[in-house]
Protein backbone atom coordinates (compact mmCIF):
# COMPACT_ATOMS: atom_id res chain seq x y z
CA UNK A 1 0.00 0.00 0.00
CA UNK A 2 1.46 3.33 -1.05
CA UNK A 3 2.40 5.78 1.67
CA UNK A 4 0.16 8.86 1.87
CA UNK A 5 3.28 10.94 2.45
CA UNK A 6 4.59 10.00 -1.00
CA UNK A 7 1.46 10.41 -3.08
CA UNK A 8 1.33 13.37 -5.50
CA UNK A 9 -1.00 16.24 -4.64
CA UNK A 10 -2.22 19.57 -6.00
CA UNK A 11 -1.89 23.06 -4.59
CA UNK A 12 -4.15 24.89 -6.96
CA UNK A 13 -2.69 24.39 -10.43
CA UNK A 14 0.70 23.26 -9.05
CA UNK A 15 1.41 19.51 -8.81
CA UNK A 16 3.73 18.38 -6.02
CA UNK A 17 5.47 15.00 -6.16
CA UNK A 18 4.70 14.26 -2.50
CA UNK A 19 3.16 15.75 0.64
CA UNK A 20 6.40 16.98 2.25
CA UNK A 21 6.73 20.77 2.33
CA UNK A 22 9.89 22.54 3.46
CA UNK A 23 8.69 25.46 5.56
CA UNK A 24 10.32 28.89 5.33
CA UNK A 25 13.25 29.34 7.71
CA UNK A 26 14.91 32.72 8.26
CA UNK A 27 18.68 32.60 7.85
CA UNK A 28 19.58 36.17 8.89
CA UNK A 29 22.34 36.16 6.30
CA UNK A 30 21.29 38.80 3.76
CA UNK A 31 23.24 41.92 2.88
CA UNK A 32 20.97 44.98 2.75
CA UNK A 33 18.03 42.73 1.92
CA UNK A 34 19.94 40.87 -0.79
CA UNK A 35 20.52 37.13 -0.77
CA UNK A 36 24.14 35.97 -0.51
CA UNK A 37 26.16 32.83 -1.25
CA UNK A 38 24.84 31.39 2.01
CA UNK A 39 21.37 31.22 0.49
CA UNK A 40 22.70 29.37 -2.55
CA UNK A 41 24.19 26.73 -0.24
CA UNK A 42 21.19 26.62 2.08
CA UNK A 43 18.49 26.41 -0.57
CA UNK A 44 20.64 24.24 -2.82
CA UNK A 45 20.95 21.40 -0.31
CA UNK A 46 17.23 21.53 0.47
CA UNK A 47 16.35 21.50 -3.24
CA UNK A 48 17.91 18.04 -3.63
CA UNK A 49 16.20 16.64 -0.51
CA UNK A 50 13.35 14.91 -2.32
CA UNK A 51 10.62 17.06 -0.73
CA UNK A 52 7.61 18.18 -2.72
CA UNK A 53 8.04 21.93 -2.24
CA UNK A 54 10.76 24.29 -1.02
CA UNK A 55 9.70 27.62 0.52
CA UNK A 56 12.08 30.58 0.65
CA UNK A 57 12.31 32.21 4.06
CA UNK A 58 10.14 35.14 5.23
CA UNK A 59 10.99 37.86 2.72
CA UNK A 60 10.26 41.45 3.64
CA UNK A 61 8.15 43.53 1.26
CA UNK A 62 9.60 46.77 2.71
CA UNK A 63 12.93 47.53 4.42
CA UNK A 64 10.96 48.43 7.56
CA UNK A 65 9.28 45.01 7.40
CA UNK A 66 12.44 43.03 8.02
CA UNK A 67 12.67 41.19 11.33
CA UNK A 68 16.40 41.97 11.48
CA UNK A 69 18.83 44.03 9.45
CA UNK A 70 20.11 40.73 8.00
CA UNK A 71 16.74 39.56 6.63
CA UNK A 72 16.03 38.88 2.97
CA UNK A 73 13.88 41.43 1.15
CA UNK A 74 12.19 41.73 -2.21
CA UNK A 75 11.62 45.47 -2.32
CA UNK A 76 14.27 46.70 -4.78
CA UNK A 77 15.87 45.84 -8.09
CA UNK A 78 19.02 44.85 -6.20
CA UNK A 79 17.07 42.40 -4.03
CA UNK A 80 15.34 40.97 -7.08
CA UNK A 81 18.61 40.48 -8.98
CA UNK A 82 20.25 38.76 -6.02
CA UNK A 83 17.34 36.39 -5.48
CA UNK A 84 17.07 35.68 -9.20
CA UNK A 85 20.73 34.67 -9.24
CA UNK A 86 20.29 32.28 -6.31
CA UNK A 87 17.13 30.72 -7.73
CA UNK A 88 18.72 30.36 -11.15
CA UNK A 89 21.72 28.59 -9.62
CA UNK A 90 19.55 26.21 -7.58
CA UNK A 91 17.27 25.46 -10.51
CA UNK A 92 20.26 24.49 -12.63
CA UNK A 93 20.45 21.32 -10.52
CA UNK A 94 16.90 20.79 -9.21
CA UNK A 95 13.39 20.98 -10.63
CA UNK A 96 11.73 21.04 -7.20
CA UNK A 97 8.99 23.72 -7.13
CA UNK A 98 10.06 26.78 -5.15
CA UNK A 99 7.68 29.07 -3.27
CA UNK A 100 8.36 32.30 -1.38
CA UNK A 101 6.87 33.63 1.84
CA UNK A 102 6.21 37.38 1.66
CA UNK A 103 6.18 39.12 5.01
CA UNK A 104 6.17 42.28 7.06
CA UNK A 105 7.29 42.01 10.69
CA UNK A 106 5.34 45.02 11.95
CA UNK A 107 6.12 45.76 15.60
CA UNK A 108 8.47 42.75 15.77
CA UNK A 109 10.83 44.31 13.23
CA UNK A 110 14.16 46.07 13.87
CA UNK A 111 15.75 43.39 16.05
CA UNK A 112 19.22 41.92 16.30
CA UNK A 113 19.99 38.49 14.85
CA UNK A 114 19.05 35.57 17.13
CA UNK A 115 22.61 34.49 17.93
CA UNK A 116 23.25 38.00 19.27
CA UNK A 117 20.20 37.91 21.52
CA UNK A 118 17.46 39.06 19.15
CA UNK A 119 16.58 42.17 21.18
CA UNK A 120 14.90 45.14 19.55
CA UNK A 121 17.24 47.76 18.10
CA UNK A 122 15.58 51.18 18.53
CA UNK A 123 15.74 53.88 15.82
CA UNK A 124 18.97 55.57 17.01
CA UNK A 125 20.87 52.28 16.60
CA UNK A 126 22.87 51.88 13.38
CA UNK A 127 20.91 48.72 12.55
CA UNK A 128 17.55 49.90 13.91
CA UNK A 129 14.56 51.80 12.54
CA UNK A 130 11.08 53.00 13.45
CA UNK A 131 8.62 50.11 13.36
CA UNK A 132 4.99 50.27 12.18
CA UNK A 133 1.96 48.29 13.29
CA UNK A 134 -1.85 48.37 13.52
CA UNK A 135 -1.61 50.19 16.86
CA UNK A 136 1.11 51.92 18.84
CA UNK A 137 1.60 48.93 21.14
CA UNK A 138 5.10 47.51 21.59
CA UNK A 139 5.72 43.76 21.62
CA UNK A 140 7.72 44.01 24.86
CA UNK A 141 6.81 46.77 27.28
CA UNK A 142 10.34 48.20 27.17
CA UNK A 143 10.54 48.21 23.36
CA UNK A 144 10.40 51.41 21.34
CA UNK A 145 6.68 51.60 20.35
CA UNK A 146 5.62 51.29 16.71
CA UNK A 147 3.79 53.97 14.76
CA UNK A 148 0.15 53.10 14.07
CA UNK A 149 -0.38 52.84 10.32
CA UNK A 150 -2.70 55.48 8.90
CA UNK A 151 -4.61 55.12 5.61
CA UNK A 152 -1.60 56.12 3.53
CA UNK A 153 0.52 53.67 5.50
CA UNK A 154 -1.94 50.85 4.92
CA UNK A 155 -1.96 51.54 1.19
CA UNK A 156 1.85 51.63 1.18
CA UNK A 157 2.06 48.21 2.86
CA UNK A 158 -0.60 46.71 0.61
CA UNK A 159 1.14 48.05 -2.49
CA UNK A 160 4.47 46.71 -1.20
CA UNK A 161 3.04 43.18 -0.95
CA UNK A 162 1.78 43.47 -4.52
CA UNK A 163 5.11 44.81 -5.81
CA UNK A 164 7.03 42.01 -4.09
CA UNK A 165 4.61 39.42 -5.49
CA UNK A 166 5.20 40.76 -8.99
CA UNK A 167 8.96 40.56 -8.45
CA UNK A 168 8.53 36.94 -7.33
CA UNK A 169 6.65 36.22 -10.56
CA UNK A 170 9.43 37.92 -12.56
CA UNK A 171 11.97 35.66 -10.86
CA UNK A 172 9.92 32.65 -11.90
CA UNK A 173 8.98 31.33 -8.47
CA UNK A 174 6.21 28.73 -8.50
CA UNK A 175 4.01 29.88 -5.62
CA UNK A 176 3.54 32.71 -3.13
CA UNK A 177 2.70 32.44 0.55
CA UNK A 178 1.63 35.39 2.68
CA UNK A 179 2.92 35.40 6.25
CA UNK A 180 -0.07 35.92 8.51
CA UNK A 181 1.37 34.11 11.54
CA UNK A 182 3.89 34.32 14.40
CA UNK A 183 2.98 37.80 15.57
CA UNK A 184 4.01 39.63 12.40
CA UNK A 185 2.05 42.45 10.78
CA UNK A 186 -0.91 40.62 9.24
CA UNK A 187 -1.32 38.57 12.43
CA UNK A 188 -1.09 41.81 14.44
CA UNK A 189 -4.16 43.08 12.60
CA UNK A 190 -6.03 39.86 13.34
CA UNK A 191 -5.39 39.64 17.07
CA UNK A 192 -7.31 41.83 19.54
CA UNK A 193 -4.18 41.85 21.70
CA UNK A 194 -2.23 43.89 19.16
CA UNK A 195 -5.03 45.60 17.21
CA UNK A 196 -6.66 48.38 19.26
CA UNK A 197 -7.83 50.47 16.32
CA UNK A 198 -11.13 52.34 16.34
CA UNK A 199 -11.65 52.54 12.58
CA UNK A 200 -12.93 49.93 10.12
CA UNK A 201 -9.72 47.92 10.62
CA UNK A 202 -10.19 47.30 14.34
CA UNK A 203 -12.71 46.07 16.86
CA UNK A 204 -14.92 43.32 15.48
CA UNK A 205 -13.57 40.14 13.90
CA UNK A 206 -14.82 41.35 10.52
CA UNK A 207 -12.87 44.57 10.92
CA UNK A 208 -9.69 42.90 12.17
CA UNK A 209 -9.73 40.54 9.19
CA UNK A 210 -10.25 43.40 6.73
CA UNK A 211 -6.64 44.43 6.08
CA UNK A 212 -5.18 40.90 5.79
CA UNK A 213 -7.98 40.04 3.35
CA UNK A 214 -7.32 43.22 1.38
CA UNK A 215 -3.66 42.22 1.10
CA UNK A 216 -4.61 38.72 -0.02
CA UNK A 217 -7.07 40.03 -2.63
CA UNK A 218 -4.51 42.50 -3.99
CA UNK A 219 -1.80 39.87 -4.28
CA UNK A 220 -4.15 37.30 -5.78
CA UNK A 221 -5.25 39.83 -8.40
CA UNK A 222 -1.64 40.67 -9.27
CA UNK A 223 -0.39 37.08 -9.59
CA UNK A 224 -1.15 34.97 -12.69
CA UNK A 225 -3.80 32.31 -12.13
CA UNK A 226 -1.32 29.49 -12.76
CA UNK A 227 0.65 30.56 -9.65
CA UNK A 228 -0.85 29.43 -6.32
CA UNK A 229 -1.24 31.97 -3.53
CA UNK A 230 -1.43 30.58 0.00
CA UNK A 231 -1.16 31.90 3.54
CA UNK A 232 0.41 30.90 6.84
CA UNK A 233 -1.61 31.62 9.97
CA UNK A 234 -1.29 31.21 13.70
CA UNK A 235 -4.24 29.14 14.85
CA UNK A 236 -4.08 30.68 18.31
CA UNK A 237 -2.09 33.23 20.32
CA UNK A 238 -1.97 30.82 23.27
CA UNK A 239 -2.83 33.87 25.40
CA UNK A 240 -6.04 34.97 27.17
CA UNK A 241 -8.44 37.10 25.12
CA UNK A 242 -6.30 36.74 22.02
CA UNK A 243 -6.67 35.26 18.57
CA UNK A 244 -8.02 31.70 18.79
CA UNK A 245 -8.98 28.73 16.66
CA UNK A 246 -12.62 29.80 16.30
CA UNK A 247 -11.54 33.11 14.77
CA UNK A 248 -8.94 31.32 12.66
CA UNK A 249 -11.67 29.11 11.18
CA UNK A 250 -13.72 32.17 10.21
CA UNK A 251 -10.66 33.77 8.63
CA UNK A 252 -9.89 30.54 6.76
CA UNK A 253 -13.44 30.39 5.40
CA UNK A 254 -13.14 33.95 4.11
CA UNK A 255 -9.83 33.10 2.42
CA UNK A 256 -11.26 29.91 0.94
CA UNK A 257 -14.09 31.89 -0.62
CA UNK A 258 -11.55 34.25 -2.17
CA UNK A 259 -9.62 31.50 -3.92
CA UNK A 260 -6.77 30.91 -1.50
CA UNK A 261 -4.93 27.78 -2.68
CA UNK A 262 -3.68 26.47 0.69
CA UNK A 263 -3.44 27.40 4.36
CA UNK A 264 -0.48 26.55 6.59
CA UNK A 265 -1.55 26.36 10.24
CA UNK A 266 1.06 27.25 12.85
CA UNK A 267 0.53 29.11 16.14
CA UNK A 268 1.79 31.65 18.65
CA UNK A 269 4.35 34.40 18.35
CA UNK A 270 2.13 37.40 19.03
CA UNK A 271 2.31 37.82 22.79
CA UNK A 272 5.11 37.37 25.36
CA UNK A 273 2.33 36.10 27.66
CA UNK A 274 1.80 32.99 25.51
CA UNK A 275 1.83 29.65 27.30
CA UNK A 276 2.33 26.70 24.95
CA UNK A 277 2.32 23.03 25.88
CA UNK A 278 4.88 22.02 23.28
CA UNK A 279 5.05 18.39 22.19
CA UNK A 280 5.01 16.25 19.04
CA UNK A 281 2.14 17.39 16.82
CA UNK A 282 0.95 20.01 19.30
CA UNK A 283 -0.44 22.15 16.45
CA UNK A 284 -2.17 19.34 14.56
CA UNK A 285 -5.54 19.89 16.32
CA UNK A 286 -5.49 23.45 14.94
CA UNK A 287 -4.95 22.15 11.41
CA UNK A 288 -7.70 19.58 11.94
CA UNK A 289 -10.20 22.28 12.93
CA UNK A 290 -9.37 24.37 9.88
CA UNK A 291 -9.48 21.40 7.52
CA UNK A 292 -13.01 20.56 8.69
CA UNK A 293 -14.14 24.03 7.62
CA UNK A 294 -12.50 24.61 4.22
CA UNK A 295 -12.01 22.99 0.82
CA UNK A 296 -8.47 24.23 0.18
CA UNK A 297 -5.51 22.04 1.22
CA UNK A 298 -4.27 22.39 4.79
CA UNK A 299 -0.62 22.14 5.83
CA UNK A 300 0.21 20.91 9.34
CA UNK A 301 3.46 21.82 11.09
CA UNK A 302 5.07 21.64 14.51
CA UNK A 303 7.32 18.88 15.84
CA UNK A 304 6.12 16.32 13.31
CA UNK A 305 9.56 14.80 12.98
CA UNK A 306 8.84 11.06 13.07
CA UNK A 307 8.03 9.33 9.76
CA UNK A 308 5.10 7.34 11.15
CA UNK A 309 3.72 10.38 12.93
CA UNK A 310 3.76 12.40 9.71
CA UNK A 311 2.02 9.58 7.88
CA UNK A 312 -0.61 9.22 10.60
CA UNK A 313 -1.59 12.90 10.37
CA UNK A 314 -2.34 12.43 6.68
CA UNK A 315 -4.08 9.07 7.13
CA UNK A 316 -6.33 10.58 9.81
CA UNK A 317 -7.33 13.36 7.44
CA UNK A 318 -6.07 16.07 9.80
CA UNK A 319 -4.09 17.76 7.01
CA UNK A 320 -3.13 17.38 3.37
CA UNK A 321 0.57 18.22 3.69
CA UNK A 322 3.25 18.02 6.36
CA UNK A 323 5.66 20.94 6.73
CA UNK A 324 9.14 20.49 8.17
CA UNK A 325 11.54 23.25 9.23
CA UNK A 326 14.13 22.59 11.94
CA UNK A 327 14.00 18.88 11.18
CA UNK A 328 15.17 19.64 7.65
CA UNK A 329 18.04 21.78 8.91
CA UNK A 330 19.16 18.95 11.15
CA UNK A 331 18.61 16.26 8.52
CA UNK A 332 18.33 17.65 4.96
CA UNK A 333 17.78 14.10 3.70
CA UNK A 334 14.66 13.51 5.85
CA UNK A 335 12.50 12.77 2.77
CA UNK A 336 15.05 10.16 1.55
CA UNK A 337 14.95 8.37 4.89
CA UNK A 338 11.16 8.60 5.09
CA UNK A 339 10.84 7.11 1.60
CA UNK A 340 13.19 4.28 2.56
CA UNK A 341 11.13 3.65 5.69
CA UNK A 342 7.88 3.35 3.73
CA UNK A 343 9.30 1.52 0.71
CA UNK A 344 8.51 4.53 -1.44
CA UNK A 345 10.54 6.20 -4.17
CA UNK A 346 12.06 9.66 -4.12
CA UNK A 347 13.98 11.72 -6.64
CA UNK A 348 17.71 12.23 -6.11
CA UNK A 349 20.28 14.03 -8.25
CA UNK A 350 22.26 11.92 -10.69
CA UNK A 351 25.45 12.76 -8.82
CA UNK A 352 24.11 11.04 -5.68
CA UNK A 353 22.48 7.94 -7.18
CA UNK A 354 25.36 5.68 -6.15
CA UNK A 355 24.70 6.54 -2.50
CA UNK A 356 21.54 4.41 -2.58
CA UNK A 357 21.92 1.70 0.11
CA UNK A 358 21.78 -1.86 -1.20
CA UNK A 359 18.98 -2.70 1.23
CA UNK A 360 16.77 0.00 -0.32
CA UNK A 361 16.88 -0.97 -3.98
CA UNK A 362 14.56 1.21 -6.01
CA UNK A 363 14.59 4.05 -3.46
CA UNK A 364 15.74 6.66 -5.94
CA UNK A 365 13.24 7.33 -8.67
CA UNK A 366 15.40 6.77 -11.74
CA UNK A 367 12.34 7.27 -13.95
CA UNK A 368 11.90 10.86 -12.83
CA UNK A 369 13.89 12.24 -15.75
CA UNK A 370 12.71 9.71 -18.34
Amino acid sequence: MRSHLFTPAQVGPLTLANRIVIAPMCQYSADNGCMTDWHTMHLGQLAVSGAGLLTIEATAVKPEGRITYADVGLYSDECERAMHGVVESVRRWSDMPIAIQLAHAGRKASTDVPWKGGAQLPPPHAHGWQTEAPSSLAFHENDHPPIALDRDGLKDVRDAFVAAARRAVNIGLDAIQLHGAHGYLLHQFLSPLSNRRHDEYGGSLENRMRFPLEVFDAVRDAVPSEKPVSIRVSGTDWAPNGWDIEQTVEFARALDARGCNAIHVSSGGLSPAQKIAVGPGYQVPLARAVKAAVKMPVIAVGLINDFEHAESVLVAGDADFIALARAMLYNPRWPWHAAAHFGARVKAPDQYLRSQPARFRGLFDLRADD
